[in-house]
């Protein structure tokens, strides 16, 4: 399968003095699902930040669909689309006007756009909050709207940090679906979680980050390889890695 997204050997962090990732290297492929799990501090966050381009690698080179952030800011941006664990919005906007915000900045055209908006709202429950202001959501209401402004432009690689804190039931299952239905239609995704039981059901790989290093990565077979048990559950696994560590 083709690779979307590569990091390689990615050291970074706010100093370089005092790096929080060291040496990292992953990639995240056409229809599959990889989960960067670890503790708080592990540096997951900052991972993301470098992916998204929001900091620059002291070593190493990130690539989504072979350009690089610094090559083609433009082009890079366009190729992921980003749920971010804190919900980000325009007070003055409308929850329709932030979808067809998204929807321009991509250059859809109208058609398109309410093909693909309206079975959004449906399906995340959103239908009666279409003219309502932010403001005036719930934080679980918030967060489906950033999801549903990521899943309008159905990029090729989704940055996914979190995205369960804070939804009901209805709206995990609702997202959990449409992400397993973005992959079989050719996306790659990476979601950052701290739900392990959720990562082993709906996750291809996993790649164990702790102390802002890489402790394993793999399938779920390969990680029970590397601890010599084959009934072991992901959320068993990773507590025995990072408790040795």
């Amino acid at each position: 399968m083709t690779s979307l997204l590569q990091v390689k050997g990615v050291t970074g962090g706010y100093s370089a003095s005092h790096p929080v990732i060291e040496d990292v290297s992953f990639e995240v492929r056409e229809k599959e699902i990889v989960a960067l799990i670890g503790l708080n501090g592990a540096g997951k966050s900052t991972t993301i930040k470098h992916i998204l381009g929001l900091l620059e690698p002291h070593a190493g080179e990130i690539s989504i669909a072979g350009k690089t952030f610094a090559a083609d800011p433009d082009s890079y941006r366009h190729a992921y689309g980003y749920i971010p664990e804190s919900p980000i919005y325009y007070e003055e906007l409308t929850l329709w006007e932030h979808l067809e915000l998204a929807a321009m900045s991509r250059g859809l055209d109208k058609a398109v756009f309410e093909e693909r908006a309206y079975p959004l709202l449906r399906e995340f429950r959103m239908e009666e909050a279409r003219d309502r202001f932010p403001r005036q959501f719930s934080k679980g209401m918030r967060q489906k709207l950033m999801i549903m402004m990521a899943l309008m432009v159905r990029p090729g690689l989704y940055i996914v940090d979190e995205p369960i804190l804070g939804l009901d039931p209805l709206g995990i299952r609702t997202l959990l679906s449409w992400l397993a239905r973005c992959k079989e239609q050719g996306a790659g995704i990476l979601m950052s979680t701290h739900i392990l039981a959720t990562a082993e059901k709906y996750c291809d790989r996993f790649i164990i980050l702790h102390k802002g290093r890489i402790k394993a990565q793999g399938t779920l077979e390969e990680l029970r390889q590397l601890t010599g048990e084959p009934d072991l559950s992901l959320d068993d696994i990773y507590l025995r890695m990072v408790e040795e560590a």
